[in-house]
C-alpha cells in the first residue's frame, strides 16, 4: 500500500483532476441518460406470482397504465346528495379530459353504485393513465391531483391515493445535508483543523457521488429498485467518512512523529490504509452475498450499496493521499504545526488521558463491566423476538400525506380490508371445476375473517376465473396473514378436491405475505454464512481461535439491538410518526437482511482496529493485561469519533420521511453506537481481560497451515508506554497477570 501512497502523492494533481474527471463524466452520461429504477417485489415459485402470471396470460392483469382513486367523504351529507354528486361530476369529467388519462369509473354511473360506501358518506372513482412508471408524466399525475383537490370544501374532504397518486420515494436533501454538516462538527471537534476536517466529507462525498452516477447508468442494464441511490449514500457516506478519518488520524500521528508528508501518508495507508481495504473488501463481500439469496429487489440494493462502498474505499487509497500532498502540513492547526516544528506535539498514548483511565477501569473490574454491558445490550434485543416481516402500504405513510388520509377514508367507509383484496385465480378448464369455483365464492364467505367474497361471472370460452375476497383486517394485520395460510393450507384444497380446479391465492396483500415468508425462511442460513465468514476472516488476521468467536458472538449481538430498536419503533410505534415514517406496522422484509449484511462489515471494521492495535502490543510485550488495556485505550478515540460520525449520518437519513429508509437507517444508527460504545469499549476488552492469554492461542498445526495476512502493516514496532509510566498505571489497577 505504500507504493500507492507514494505514486498518488508524487502524482497528486493529476490524481485529483483525474478523480474530478470521472466524477464530471459519468455524471454528464447519467444526467443525459437518466434512470430506469423497478420496485418489483414478484418472487418466482409462490403461489402468488403464480397467480399473477395466470392474470396476465389472459389479460385479466392488464391495464392501460397506473392507476389511481380519487376519494371524498361528506360528512354532514350524503356523497349522492345533488350538491355533492353535481360537485364531483364536474371534476370527474375534467379529469377524464386531462392530458395522460385514458378513463375514469365513477360511482354515480349504475355499474358504479359498489364504489359508495354503506353509510352513504364516502365514494371513489378509478383514474386510469395511458402509461406507467417512470414513462408516466408527472406533470399529468400533478394536473389531475389539481383538479380534485380544487373540489374540496369545508364539508367535503378530497384525497387521492392508490399507485399513481402515491407519494414518491425519496428521502429530503436535508437529511444529508444534516449528516455531513455533523459530521463535520464531530471532526473538527477532533482535529482542530479545518482541513483535517473537511478531508475525510471531501473523500467519502467523492466515493459516493461517483457511486451515484454509476448507479444510474446501471439501472439501464439490471434491475434496480428507486432506495438503491439512497440506501448507497446512507452507507457510502457512513463508511467513507469513517475510512478516511483512520487514514487522516494515522498521517497526523506520522507529521506528529517528525516524518516528511511523502513518508506519514505512505506509513498511513501502509496501515491504516490495510485495515480500511481489509474492512471494505468485507462489506462488499457481504452485501454480494446477499445475491445468493435470489432475491432480485434485495440484490439491487445490495449491488448499489456494494460498488459505493468499494468506490469509498478506492477514493480513500488513491484521492486522500494525493490530497493529503495537496495540503502538506495543514492538516495540522497551526498550534500544531509550531508545537511539531518545536518537537513538542505528539499524539502517542497518555496514560492519564480519559479513555486510558476508562480502559484502566474495563480491566480493574472487568466481571461487573461485562455483566452490566451483557444486560443493556439484551434489554435493547428482546423487542427483537416479536419481529414480523411484512412490507408498508399507504396505510404507514404519515398522518398528514392524502395518500395516508385517502386509505383511511377507504378503511373507514369499505372495511380494513377493503385497502388490501385477496385474489382467488383459478383454472377451471371443465364444467365441474366451474362448479365448484362458483361454489367456492359461498364457501370463503362463510369463512371467519371474511367481510365478501365475490365471484366474477366466467365468459364463454374462458377457463380462468377470479374470486375476490375482502378481509375483515387490513392488509398489514397478522390476522390477514392468517386468513391467507387458512385458505391456501384448508379452505382451497377442500374445494379442489375431486376437480381439476387449480386455486391460488394471489393479489398485492398476498404478494407482500410471500415475499416476507421467503426472505424470513433466507435470514438464518445467510445469518450462519455471516458469522462463519467472519470468523475465518478474523482467524487469519489474528491467529487466534478465542478472538473470531467473541467477534462472532458480539456481531450477533449488535445486530440483536438493531432488530429490538426497529421492532419497537416502528412494529410497536414509539416514534414513528416523529421520524415521518408513519404508524406503527411491520418491518420491511428486506431490512434485517441488510441490517446483518451492513453491519457484519462495519462489526469487522471497529473489531479489526481495535484487536490490531492489542495483537500489536502483545507481540512486543507478550503481556496480555497491557496489551488489552493499550490498544482500548490508543483506539478509542478513533472509534468513538467513526461511531458519532456514523450515528450522526444514518440517524439523519432515518427522519428523511421514508419508511424503509427510516428502518434501515435507525437500525444502523443503533447498533453502530451500541457496538462502539457497549462492545468494542466494554464487553470486548473485559472478556479478553477474563480470558488471559487463551485470547491468542491457535493449535500449532493450524498455525502452519495458515495463510499469514497483514492487516495494518508494519505497525508500530515499540511500545506505547514507557516503563515507569506503565509501572505507575498498573500499581494504580493492579499488577499484570
Amino acid at each position: 500500500m505504500s507504493v500507492v501512497a507514494r505514486w498518488c502523492h508524487a502524482h497528486r494533481l493529476a490524481v485529483v483532476l483525474l478523480w474530478l474527471g470521472l466524477l464530471v463524466g459519468l455524471g454528464a452520461g447519467a444526467l443525459a441518460a437518466g434512470s430506469n429504477y423497478s420496485n418489483s417485489t414478484t418472487l418466482p415459485n409462490t403461489e402468488s406470482s403464480t397467480a399473477l402470471s395466470l392474470l396476465k396470460e389472459t389479460g385479466g392483469s392488464k391495464a392501460a397504465g397506473d392507476s389511481g382513486q380519487v376519494v371524498w367523504r361528506a360528512d354532514d351529507a350524503s356523497v349522492r346528495d345533488a350538491a355533492v354528486k353535481q360537485r364531483m361530476n364536474r371534476a370527474l369529467e375534467e379529469i377524464a379530459r386531462a392530458d395522460g388519462v385514458v378513463s375514469v369509473a365513477g360511482p354515480y354511473t349504475p355499474q358504479g353504485a359498489a364504489q359508495v360506501s354503506k353509510d352513504g358518506h364516502t365514494a371513489y372513482a378509478t383514474v386510469v393513465f395511458g402509461k406507467s412508471g417512470a414513462d408516466l408524466d408527472k406533470a399529468d399525475v400533478d394536473r389531475v391531483k389539481d383538479i380534485a383537490t380544487a373540489a374540496r370544501t369545508g364539508s367535503l374532504d378530497v384525497e387521492l391515493g392508490g399507485q399513481a397518486f402515491g407519494d414518491a420515494v425519496t428521502v429530503s436533501k436535508l437529511s444529508e445535508i444534516i449528516g455531513i454538516g455533523s459530521a463535520l462538527v464531530v471532526l473538527f471537534l477532533m482535529f482542530r483543523s479545518v482541513w483535517a476536517a473537511a478531508l475525510p466529507v471531501l473523500t467519502g462525498a467523492a466515493g459516493v457521488g461517483t457511486a451515484l452516477f454509476m448507479t444510474m447508468l446501471l439501472s439501464h442494464v439490471v434491475t434496480l429498485p428507486d432506495t438503491t441511490p439512497t440506501m448507497g449514500a446512507l452507507v457510502g457516506l457512513g463508511v467513507g467518512i469513517d475510512y478516511a478519518l483512520f487514514i487522516v488520524h494515522r498521517h497526523r500521528k506520522g507529521l506528529a512523529a517528525g516524518m516528511s508528508v511523502a513518508e506519514a501518508s505512505a506509513k498511513a495507508l501502509n496501515t491504516a490504509g490495510r485495515a480500511v481495504v481489509f474492512a471494505g473488501l468485507t462489506v462488499v463481500v457481504a452485501l454480494l452475498g446477499m445475491l445468493t439469496l435470489g432475491v432480485g429487489i434485495l440484490s439491487g440494493m445490495a449491488l448499489g450499496a456494494a460498488l459505493t462502498v468499494l468506490l469509498t474505499v478506492l477514493a480513500a487509497v488513491t484521492l486522500l493521499p494525493a490530497l493529503l500532498g495537496l495540503l502538506g502540513t495543514r492538516v495540522l492547526s497551526r498550534r500544531q504545526r509550531r508545537e511539531v516544528a518545536a518537537g513538542r506535539f505528539t499524539q502517542q498514548h497518555d496514560p492519564s488521558g480519559r479513555w486510558a483511565r476508562w480502559a484502566g477501569k474495563v480491566q480493574a473490574r472487568p466481571k461487573m463491566m461485562a455483566g452490566v454491558a451483557a444486560i443493556l445490550l439484551a434489554a435493547v434485543a428482546l423487542p427483537g423476538l416479536s419481529i414480523r416481516l411484512g412490507a408498508a402500504d399507504a396505510g404507514n405513510n404519515p398522518a398528514s400525506s392524502s395518500s395516508r388520509q385517502a386509505y383511511d377514508m377507504l378503511a373507514d367507509g369499505f372495511g380494513p380490508g377493503f385497502n388490501g383484496p385477496l385474489l382467488l385465480v383459478a383454472k377451471a378448464p371443465d364444467a365441474q371445476a366451474k362448479t365448484q369455483l362458483a361454489q367456492l365464492a359461498d364457501q370463503v364467505q362463510s369463512v371467519d375473517g371474511v367481510a365478501a367474497a365475490t365471484a366474477a361471472p366466467l365468459q364463454d370460452g374462458q377457463d380462468v376465473g377470479i374470486v375476490t375476497v375482502l378481509p375483515t383486517s387490513s392488509p398489514q394485520d397478522e390476522e390477514t396473514s392468517s386468513l391467507i395460510d387458512h385458505l391456501r393450507q384448508d379452505v382451497i384444497p377442500s374445494a379442489e378436491r375431486g376437480s381439476d380446479l387449480e386455486v391460488y391465492v394471489g393479489g398485492g396483500t398476498a404478494g407482500s405475505a410471500d415475499f416476507a415468508s421467503v426472505l424470513t425462511g433466507k435470514i438464518p442460513l445467510f445469518l450462519a454464512v455471516i458469522v462463519v465468514l467472519g470468523f475465518i476472516l478474523l482467524t487469519l488476521a489474528f491467529r487466534s481461535l478465542l478472538i473470531p468467536a467473541i467477534g462472532a458472538v458480539m456481531n450477533l449481538l449488535t445486530m440483536g439491538a438493531a432488530f429490538g430498536a426497529i421492532v419497537l419503533v416502528f412494529q410497536h410505534g414509539f416514534g414513528s410518526e416523529l421520524l415521518g415514517a408513519g404508524s406503527a406496522g411491520p418491518i420491511e422484509a428486506v431490512v434485517p437482511v441488510l441490517i446483518v449484511g451492513v453491519m457484519f462489515g462495519l462489526s469487522m471494521d471497529y473489531q479489526v482496529f481495535l484487536v490490531s492495535r492489542m495483537h500489536e502490543e502483545w507481540t512486543h510485550t507478550r503481556d496480555n493485561r497491557r496489551a488489552v488495556r493499550v490498544g482500548q485505550a490508543d483506539t478509542a478515540l478513533v472509534i468513538a469519533v467513526a461511531a458519532t460520525i456514523m450515528f450522526c449520518v444514518f440517524i439523519a437519513f432515518a427522519g428523511g420521511g421514508v419508511r424503509l429508509i427510516a428502518e434501515f437507517g435507525l437500525g444502523l444508527a443503533v447498533a453502530v453506537l451500541l457496538d462502539a460504545f457497549l462492545i468494542r469499549m466494554v464487553l470486548v476488552p473485559a472478556l479478553m481481560h477474563l480470558m488471559g492469554t487463551a485470547n491468542w492461542w491457535l493449535p500449532n498445526g493450524l498455525e502452519r497451515r495458515l495463510p499469514h495476512v497483514s492487516v495494518e502493516g508494519d505497525g508500530d514496532h515499540s511500545p506505547s508506554l514507557p516503563a515507569q509510566q506503565t509501572r505507575a498505571v498498573e500499581e494504580h489497577i493492579g499488577s499484570p497477570r
